[in-house]
């Protein structure tokens, strides 16, 4: 089995690793440090030199294909082992030269011009409304929750989500907001009930532009609340409140100072903006190829160390910053959830290797934020200091007062 034979030694420090090869021989790779117990069987030669030279990738793949199994355990077992092992990973020598040379192609992998931008998208938004119905929560959002207790319905944690961020705000009344990437809609129409603002959202998803529509028509708030099948560096109107929700990492980093220049051209002088993005913990890097390959193109979880230059070159004070550490964990955790209740119906809709892509993708990146370095980050900026008040208490008394007015069910 080698090439294989020989990083997986130095792969495994935590747990053990049982492979089945190709011929039926049985090969055990044990650190010395506790960790799950996984076995894999491989049905296919051409693993033993594709998953020595780009392990995340070919491991995807072979799920995929199904050349890749697990017999007695599961995929979330042995995407925990990979994860528990990663660093271990990432300093095998030929491994250490194939991601310097990724880091050196990132500008290239991350590229988001008008246009490209909106075909990336399309590509993982556009699959179809009624596949993301089917695991996400109700109102369709597809971003991290906000978790008050481990107790709480991804329902309730969606809307804990939208509280927060509306409080961030610091709405009042009249404010013309923008939501950049808005999604199907649901934190939009969420900011026009609790206060009386007129919000503006763009998108580049064909599905979810129809589907917000119809959905602020039927709240009946289509005069307030409105949404555009458009690129945000095409919108050209002044704004008192911007936000962006799961949408930066979208952006790339070559594109972060187009993105920054443009809030502050968007931004009136006492604005605010919230941003809710992926992060993460650790120097910068690269996307998973993977992930890149099949699921999200072009997109990238960013340092904050690559952020901050971009919000500083472009005259922006963060005003408040906040890091929501293992509630993506937990949200990927009742996506996966679902998805798997309904798996019968999405290989009916979709084929079985569609299901085996959608489940890598969903746990993988649980496992991102539960044991690496992944991250989500609240970044609230403005173009003065003190566009928002100086002390947060006005974010957790505006919460109290939306939960009391949504119990009582008012606006």
């Amino acid at each position: 089995m080698f090439p294989l034979s020989n990083m997986l030694r130095s792969f495994v420090k935590n747990g053990r690793l049982e492979v089945i090869d190709a011929e039926g021989k049985r090969h055990v790779f044990g650190g010395s440090a506790p960790g799950p117990q996984v076995t894999m069987q491989l049905t296919d030669r051409k693993l033993y030199k594709t998953l020595f030279f780009s392990p995340e990738l070919a491991a995807g793949e072979a799920y995929m294909d199904g050349s890749m199994s697990f017999p007695g355990s599961s995929l979330r077992e042995f995407l925990t082992l990979f994860s528990v092992n990663r660093l271990s990973l990432g300093s095998y020598p030929l491994q250490k030269v194939l991601r310097k040379v990724s880091r050196g192609m990132k500008r290239l992998q991350q590229a988001n011009p008008v246009g490209q931008a909106q075909k990336n998208v399309a590509h993982h938004y556009d699959l179809g409304n009624d596949l993301y119905k089917l695991f996400l929560d109700e109102g369709m959002q597809y971003s991290c929750a906000y978790f008050l207790t481990d107790d709480d319905t991804l329902e309730e944690a969606q809307q804990n989500k939208m509280r927060l961020i509306a409080s961030k705000l610091n709405l009042k009344p009249g404010n013309r907001v923008l939501d950049i990437g808005s999604g199907w809609g649901d934190l939009a129409i969420y900011l026009a009930k609790r206060e009386n603002v007129d919000v503006t959202g763009v998108t580049l998803s064909k599905e979810q532009h129809a589907l917000s529509n119809e959905k602020a028509r039927t709240a009946g708030l289509a005069d307030r609340v409105r949404f555009e099948l458009k690129d945000y560096r095409h919108v050209t109107d002044s704004f008192d409140r911007i936000v962006s929700v799961g949408m930066f990492e979208h952006v790339g980093v070559a594109h972060y100072n187009e993105f920054f220049a443009k809030v502050n051209e968007l931004m009136k002088a006492d604005g605010l903006m919230l941003l809710h993005s992926i992060g993460h913990m650790s120097p910068p890097g690269t996307a998973s190829p993977w992930l890149r390959k099949y699921i999200f193109p072009g997109a990238y979880s960013p340092a904050l160390s690559e952020v901050f230059p971009a919000v500083e070159s472009n005259s922006l004070w963060v005003t408040d910053l906040e890091f929501l550490r293992l509630h993506y964990a937990k949200t990927l955790n009742h996506w996966a959830r679902r998805f798997e209740m309904n798996r019968d119906k999405i290989a009916a809709m979709y084929d079985e290797r569609f299901c085996r892509m959608f489940e890598f993708y969903l746990i993988s990146c649980e496992m991102m934020f539960k044991t690496g370095s992944q991250l989500v980050f609240h970044m609230q900026l403005a173009k003065t200091r003190d566009a928002a008040p100086i002390v947060r208490d006005y974010i957790t008394d505006t919460q109290r007062a939306y939960r009391a007015a949504e119990k009582a069910g008012g606006h």
